[in-house]
């Protein structure tokens, strides 16, 4: 029987007569269930309806994206598992910018022109090692990570000759896990074997992880002089100089790496937004217009990216041309999720330069109206609004908003810039009230599920605390305290499917918003010792249904 048999494709390329031959080509490979896709919004669209065994793309896209950012992207949204195979079509000239370009890498590429027989074998290697990585994926997908790690182990024993891929992922799972110091001496192992540069790159984040940024820094920095196309290091160094307060190298770092992957949104909006507030109107300005100029090509639009390039415009003096960025939100995003409110913020912003009063109370109260319906603006987008409420009368708004933000802030950076926007407005004493009742409001949220599951209602603990993450998504005590919530009502009501999904979203979200927090690995214990309980580990892993 044909291996590839009942597996399911996804061709993306942008020219019709290529789909067609490569659909002929995996016909003849033996696959029959195949779906194409003329660009990456086309490709995104499928991957969030269904899942694909194997992903054939073309590097060259059009509209503005290649191939590694659209797999970037498919990670980054989480549109594709582990376990489905993506393969980069390219020609021999662009090979050695793809390999290099960044961490995050397709599970092969093949090089144009190239035959049926060429392409079955790919497929094949690929298919071979899935096989071998399967036990490992599903164990993954259950949230069951800990036993994923056993499972590396063992496949290394059992296919030496994937002992590289096993060692790494044993050491992202640690890091996942927030163990960077588990993970340090797994990447190191794996720099002394065999110099590899994503090795190194683990190796800094484990130091970032645990706030040793100088040593971060060194090895960051050495990596990006030895291999000027490894954007992910530039990413990283970006992110340790900001972590200490040193935006101007941050920007200029990420400008580098603007200039290596200048197609890259998520970049380009990291470094408007760098130097919009290191005060580099000009810079801010030119690249803001190119990423709401290349987002147009994307699934994944931000309206904030106007409210941005507004907020720069405005600085620059060029009310005008700021209205027309306003025009252009409304008409190109009109009807998506906080559009509305982005557009009466970004409207504030220019009624308050040209001193138009009338126009400015009216778009500050649609945008505080907006912030009360709606959710998912980022602190610094509110901050704005509450900076604009502030120096326009309107105090209570802007307490408003800011207690918003400070209830919710993931950090104590969000917090000090948050008390910065009321002091500069002299506004200290409103900034000291504000923040004690957010605090507090804080505090009450989680003594209440907490009475709540010491009494043992822990369905009623769950639903406050679901509640609670559902005003405060970012707040990470909030988060962590309501993953527990679940967890405890799993472990003592019993099994339950969408709760279990509940807790690894949970889980997933403290690790993003405080990854070096020390009760981590606690709470994946015990999601683990909950999913050993109720077998579902050992379920997944022999793959039947949960």
């Amino acid at each position: 029987m044909n291996e590839l048999e009942g597996l399911t494709a996804l061709i993306v390329e942008p020219h019709a007569g290529m789909r067609a031959s490569i659909h002929n080509m995996l016909t003849l490979c033996g696959l029959t269930k195949i779906d194409h896709a003329g660009s990456s919004n086309a490709a995104i669209k499928h991957l969030g309806l269904k899942t694909f065994d194997v992903v054939l793309c073309e590097y060259d896209l059009d509209g503005g994206q290649d191939g590694q950012q659209l797999l970037e992207d498919l990670r980054h949204h989480k549109l594709m598992t582990m376990s489905t195979m993506f393969i980069m079509v390219t020609a021999e000239g662009n090979y050695s910018k793809v390999v290099s370009a960044a961490e995050l890498a397709p599970t092969d590429y093949i090089l144009k022109p190239f035959t049926a027989d060429l392409l079955l074998e790919r497929i094949g290697r690929a298919l071979d090692k899935r096989n071998v990585f399967m036990p490992v994926y599903q164990l993954m997908d259950a949230g069951n990570q800990r036993e994923a790690i056993e499972a590396c182990a063992d496949g290394m024993r059992l296919h030496p000759r994937y002992a590289v891929d096993f060692l790494r992922l044993r050491a992202e799972l640690h890091m996942f896990l927030g163990e960077p110091e588990l993970a340090e001496p797994i990447y190191q192992q794996l720099f002394d074997a065999k110099a590899i540069a994503w090795a190194r790159l683990g190796l800094a984040k484990t130091l970032f992880m645990r706030e040793r940024f100088d040593e971060a820094k060194e090895i960051l920095t050495s990596l990006v002089d030895s291999n000027k196309k490894f954007v992910d290091a530039y990413d990283w160094l970006a992110r340790t100089h900001a972590a200490v307060g040193e935006l101007d190298k941050s920007q200029a770092v990420l400008s580098d790496a603007v200039a290596v992957s200048p197609h890259a949104v998520r970049r380009l909006r990291k470094l408007g937004e760098v130097a919009l507030e290191t005060g580099d109107i000009d810079t801010a300005e030119k690249v803001l217009k190119q990423v709401v100029s290349k987002a147009k090509y994307s699934t994944f639009r931000d309206p904030e990216d106007h409210v941005k390039l507004v907020q720069t415009l405005v600085k620059k003096g060029d009310p005008v041309q700021a209205a027309a960025v306003i025009r252009d939100l409304d008409k190109s995003l009109g009807g998506q999720k906080n559009t509305a409110v982005c557009s009466a913020i970004s409207s504030a912003m220019v009624h308050e330069y040209t001193g138009n009063d009338a126009r400015l109370e009216e778009s500050l109260t649609a945008a505080l109206e907006g912030c009360r319906i709606t959710s998912g603006l980022s602190p610094e987008v509110k901050m704005e609004l509450a900076r604009n409420c502030l120096e326009n009368n309107m105090e209570q708004g802007a307490a408003e908003v800011m207690s918003d933000v400070m209830r919710n802030a993931a950090n104590g950076a969000v917090m000090a810039k948050a008390m910065a926007v009321f002091e500069q407005a002299g506004r200290t004493d409103l900034a000291l009230t504000v923040a004690h009742e957010s605090r507090q409001a804080v505090v009450d949220l989680v003594a209440a599920g907490a009475a709540k599951a010491n009494e043992g209602d822990y369905r009623g603990s769950v639903e406050l605390m679901l509640e609670a993450v559902g005003k405060l998504p970012d707040n990470p005590q909030v988060v962590f305290n309501a993953a527990v919530a679940v967890l405890k009502c799993l472990e003592n009501v019993g099994w339950d499917e969408p709760l279990a999904q509940h807790a690894l979203a949970l889980i997933d979200n403290v690790r993003r918003l405080d990854p070096v927090n020390p009760k981590l690995p606690a709470l994946a214990g015990l999601h683990q010792q909950i999913l050993t309980k109720y077998d579902k580990g050992a379920r997944r892993k022999a793959g039947a249904p949960a």
